[in-house]
């Protein structure tokens, strides 16, 4: 994992000088609490958003297993009921709105 980053050399990053450099990033970005992982689990929860299969998941995470990918499969789906559901609630509005209007005309 650490092979993927540079140093300021662009020579390979050591651990110990990407817990320097990850501690600084996250505190200068107002993220003390940050942790590495987060940033797997939001790529993770964003590649389910967009429709991403499991094996797709799997995949990226690197498991054999599907437990972990549906996890995130089931995050996804959360929220897809959740834009569902204001969708509704907008061309509800919508259809009053239009109602009334052509009511008044």
């Amino acid at each position: 994992m650490l092979g993927s980053f540079r140093s300021r050399n662009y020579g390979p990053l050591k651990h110990s000088g990407f817990r320097r450099t990850w501690n600084r990033t996250r505190s200068a970005v107002g993220l003390p609490d940050l942790h590495f992982h987060d940033l797997r689990h939001v790529g993770n929860t964003l590649a389910a958003s967009t429709g991403a299969s499991l094996k797709e998941l799997m995949s990226r995470m690197g498991h054999s297993s599907t437990r972990a990918a549906l996890i995130y499969r089931h995050a996804s789906q959360d929220r897809d009921r959740t834009i569902a559901q204001a969708l509704g609630s907008a061309f509800g509005v919508a259809r009053e709105t239009k109602i009334e209007n052509a009511g008044g005309m």
